[in-house]
């Protein structure tokens, strides 16, 4: 925001940023950092606006470059990070990944589809973390902290691999992982975050209310919830901010999204019934380390495109918070 003939110098790094044709912006994930002034710092009076990434970008399959390279454009300097830009990274196959997910109905099928999951599995546990930590220190170098690591699927991991999970966050640098959740699951994946020491951070959609999560937090002293607040309110919880209050030790970080009540549709923040403005407020009042991850999620208006409607996002929660 220019006020008068002043600019910040966060919003000058911006303006640079933009400047920079995207092509020779970060063209490799093994190149040197980008420079301090294009650094991106997205820690607002204490409270640290994240992204849920590649998910936001519309893509969970895109390369760790992109993903990066849109990260700093944004000025985003914490994720909840998927697992498929880190593994992309670390080299496993791919055919491996479109088999093992793909929905058997033959016997066949079956077979196809569970003999790609043990060479998956295989090829997960066996996997170095030297290069995981390289993978950290690029993003690191360029401004950008994992600070969470969401992985699909994790309830049917067999133990080894739920451990390669729990590993795989913590070479990045991550203070916990995310998944769906699962009520009955909690209790096993529960007993990894104990034995690991790191937060699980299951995500709710409407269904999931309180009693979800308070049961899970009974399972294990390392579960924990990710509170997607626009799906609290569109499943007619109420405010979403008691549970906050009450239960923000054990929050890993929140979802900022913007939704109508009744199941209603997402909606750009501030055109909905979600409290967002007065749950980032709560974050800087309190001082609690909770990420306020975006999740971008509702239809982008006509003549716009997705990395402007993010930086829409990022803005709000920024003057939420000044």
């Amino acid at each position: 925001m220019i006020r008068g003939m002043s600019i910040t110098r966060r919003e000058f790094g911006r303006l640079a940023i933009a400047a920079i044709p995207a092509v020779s912006f970060l063209p490799e994930i093994g190149r040197s950092a980008t420079s301090s002034a294009q650094r991106p710092d997205s820690t607002i009076a204490g409270v640290q606006i994240g992204l849920n990434v590649p998910y936001s970008f519309g893509n969970n399959a895109m390369d760790a470059d992109e993903v990066l390279q849109k990260c700093v454009q944004l000025g985003v300097s914490a994720l909840e990070l998927r697992s498929q830009p880190v593994e992309g990274f670390l080299g496993v196959p791919a055919d491996l990944l479109a088999r093992s997910s793909g929905r058997a109905s033959t016997p066949d099928a079956d077979a196809a589809k569970k003999a790609a999951l043990e060479r998956l599995r295989t090829w997960r546990v066996g996997v170095s973390m030297d290069k995981v930590k390289s993978f950290r220190k690029k993003y690191a170098d360029a401004g950008v902290r994992i600070e969470i690591v969401k992985f699909d699927a994790i309830y049917a991991r067999p133990d080894d691999e739920v451990d390669y999970c729990f590993e795989l966050a913590k070479a990045l640098g991550a203070r916990a992982i995310s998944c769906e959740i699962s009520v009955p699951e909690t209790k096993r994946l529960g007993q990894f975050a104990d034995k690991h020491g790191l937060m699980v951070g299951y995500h709710g959609h409407t269904e999931t209310g309180p009693k979800d999560w308070e049961t899970a937090f009974g399972y294990a002293a390392h579960n924990g919830a990710n509170l997607d607040i626009g799906h609290f309110v569109a499943g007619n919880h109420g405010s979403p901010i008691p549970f906050l209050t009450e239960h923000h030790d054990r929050i890993t970080h929140i979802h900022v999204k913007d939704r109508k009540a009744n199941n209603g549709p997402n909606v750009p923040l501030g055109q909905g019934d979600t409290p967002v403005t007065e749950v980032l407020r709560l974050l800087r009042e309190r001082r609690w380390p909770i990420q306020a991850t975006i999740e971008f999620e509702y239809p982008i208006p006509s003549g716009s495109d997705r990395m402007t409607e993010i930086a829409k996002c990022v803005k709000y929660c920024e003057d939420a918070l000044r």
